[in-house]
């Protein structure tokens, strides 16, 4: 077997590494113990491939080696105060029985438990104001949110109320007029209705209208005609009263000065208000929430509404001063925190990529099929073709993981001047991690076979819910688009430039920075071919000479974000500490890096960066890596630190354990 050395800040495996120590957990009992010497067996029962799979079935722990997996958990989620202001509270808060995983509730009554959680939620903050002026934390009740049924209801309602919500409020001036109480301590929720029926991604265009009142000093809001209806926010009653903040366009005198946002009550304990119309939506699968058209006719609000900050103040003689010059400036800032919405979708979307992965792993780890031997039972793990593949989605998790934690950081701590660069890096991960959940929620499902269909394990949820993350906050290529327009177009950003590749032939594949020089001469190729296509047929509109450098763009843009995550990846195996831990990720990093020179090695071996050999050695070395970390699988999981009670209430992740009055049928 090829050895594998990974080249990150250390030498390879710590003695006794792979297979694992002794004693580091022991074989699944019940329905499927080994069974020594059960029979006879059929021809061919003594060759090396069947004594591989009794090998890897009887290293297989069920429960993973505890000291690495306390590491990878530091790594993934950090430690001491910051750990617990982050991540703590909320894996205490979905561990509470009000949140365990139950399905079989009606639409209506999922709808209404989504705010009963935003109510504990609220109850477990000290500050709701502190919390909406906090990304990491925020980000961090997405991630765990994510995770209970599905993650669409309570995450959805308390990402509009805390971020959309609650934090466009704090990022504008602050008006003494407004009781921010109510809402802080969820006597009224908040919703933020920007998006129309007819204006999504080109939500600058919207008609929503607020015209100011000279003589009564307000303003008028007004939906001009039915494409102008605020489409999909939670504006009915359930859940109790309600206020939005409404994105529409301010006239004064006639004068078109732009969107900005309004405070707008809707509801009260008796109803709706005057002149707001509701109405419901069918029920959107993935997050059974109060979805609705909204529509106002001619609702007077008090000056006291209108956001106002840099972007635009009005004055006492009806005169806009703004540090914008352009309408489409303003409006930006004004929805600036769909930035922050961006990070709370991709932390979503990553703690449902580590709840799925870890579901399935599990499965798989007690779930037994037939042996070679006549009579033998083996856990489905002890197959490549089954733990191969979520090896892989456990590899992509922890790099989507680490690519959220290093964007996060740079949102949390850039300039002013870095706001552009800090917005980039934002929509690229969001893009990327939201993508890649997709995959992963498909692949969890499908190892579990049709009993991952039944709404009570879990994982049915999941794909859903991700497929919201994917389109809010921006449509992913939409934001995709605009982000490589800027990288093409020679927007600066931190990312290091393209390392020297070796001569094709002299570098090792198992060399992650090696890995990692030929990922960025990918994206650099990339770059390169949309430069060349915009360039040619300067004659052509904008459009068309678009439309040809577009695809090599958005490659671009995807091996842009893939280098991200590598980075993201490799400095966190440089700061393991733990030796089994940091060998186990380094592997990991490996696998995952040559999972995504994969489809790349043509471009690669065209341009002399790689060789013939380097392409025929890398299945091989991959499957070596699949070697060393099947016997881990649990280890790996283990780090996802998903609470006992969440996967107590979760019958495939129980192994033996499992009831099977849950199900009407099962078979796989």
């Amino acid at each position: 077997m090829t050895v594998v050395t990974t080249h990150v800040g250390g030498p390879g495996a710590p003695e006794g590494a792979s297979p694992p120590a002794q004693g580091s957990g022991s074989h699944v009992q019940g329905s499927g113990s080994h069974a020594e010497g059960s029979g006879a067996q059929a021809e061919g029962s003594g060759s090396q491939g069947e004594q591989g799979l009794e090998a890897l079935a009887a290293a297989l722990p069920a429960v993973g080696e505890v000291q690495p997996a306390r590491e990878l958990a530091r790594l993934l989620f950090g430690c001491g105060q910051e750990r617990e202001r982050n991540h703590g509270v909320w894996r205490r808060l979905i561990s509470h029985q009000a949140f365990r995983h139950s399905p079989g509730r009606s639409p209506a009554q999922q709808a209404a438990l989504a705010y009963t959680w935003l109510r504990l939620v609220n109850e477990s903050v000290e500050d709701a104001e502190s919390l909406a002026r906090d990304p990491g934390v925020l980000a961090g009740l997405h991630e765990w949110a994510a995770i209970v049924d599905g993650g669409g209801g309570l995450c959805t309602v308390a990402s509009i109320h805390y971020n959309l919500f609650l934090g466009s409020l704090v990022d504008h001036d602050r008006d003494e007029r407004r009781d921010l109480s109510q809402f802080t301590s969820l006597r009224r929720v908040g919703t933020f209705l920007c998006t129309e029926v007819d204006h999504g991604n080109d939500s600058a265009a919207l008609e929503t209208t607020a015209v100011f009142d000279r003589e009564g000093g307000g303003f008028i809001l007004n939906t001009p005609h039915p494409g102008a209806e605020k489409f999909m926010p939670n504006t009915s009653t359930t859940g109790g009263p309600k206020t939005a903040v409404v994105a529409a366009r301010l006239l004064v005198d006639g004068r078109d000065q732009g969107v900005f946002l309004f405070l707008t009550p809707l509801s009260d304990e008796r109803g709706l208000l005057p002149g707001v119309e509701v109405r419901e939506l069918p029920l959107r699968s993935g997050a059974p929430v109060d979805h609705c058209l909204t529509a106002f006719h001619q609702v007077r609000l008090p000056r006291e509404a209108l956001l106002e900050a840099e972007h635009g103040r009005l004055g006492q003689d009806a005169t806009l001063s703004s540090a914008f010059g352009n309408r489409r400036k303003r409006f930006l800032h004004s929805i600036g925190r769909v930035t922050v919405g961006k990070l709370c979708m991709s932390g979503a979307a990553v703690g449902a990529s580590r709840a799925a992965v870890g579901i399935a792993v599990r499965y798989g780890q007690h779930r037994h099929v037939a042996g070679p031997k006549a009579g033998q039972r083996l856990p489905v793990n002890a197959h490549r073709t089954h733990h191969g593949r979520l090896l892989h989605a456990t590899a992509t998790a922890y790099a989507m993981t680490f690519l959220h934690r290093s964007v996060l950081s740079g949102w949390v701590r850039h300039s002013g001047e870095e706001r552009a660069e800090a917005e980039r890096q934002v929509a690229i991960a969001k893009g990327w991690i939201t993508w890649q959940a997709r995959a992963i929620a498909a692949e969890c499902r499908e190892r579990c076979g049709a009993q991952g269909l039944f709404a009570v394990n879990a994982l049915s949820g999941y794909a859903p819910y991700i497929e919201g993350t994917i389109t809010a906050e921006g449509d992913n290529l939409v934001i995709w688009t605009k982000a490589a327009a800027e990288l093409l177009l020679g927007h600066q950003d931190s990312t290091p430039a393209p390392s020297p590749v070796p001569a094709a032939g002299h570098g090792e594949l198992s060399d992650v920075f090696f890995l990692r020089a030929l990922l960025a001469r990918s994206e650099a190729i990339w770059h390169a071919r949309a430069r060349a296509a915009l360039r040619r047929d300067r004659f052509e509109g904008s459009v068309a000479r678009w439309n040809k450098a577009s695809s090599a763009a958005l490659e671009m843009v995807r091996a842009y974000a893939v280098l991200r995550a590598a980075d993201a990846f490799i400095e966190a195996v440089e700061q393991a500490a733990e030796p089994l831990a940091r060998h186990l990720l380094g592997q990991l990093c490996t696998l995952f890096l040559l999972d995504q020179l994969g489809a790349r090695t043509g471009d690669l071996l065209a341009e002399e960066h790689i060789s013939a050999d380097h392409i025929r050695e890398l299945p091989v070395l991959a499957d070596a890596l699949l070697d060393g970390l099947a016997p881990h699988m649990m280890t790996l999981v283990d780090g996802f630190d998903l609470p006992e009670q969440f996967l107590d209430a979760i019958p495939l992740a129980g192994g033996a354990g499992i009831d099977l009055a849950h199900y009407a049928h099962t078979d796989g």
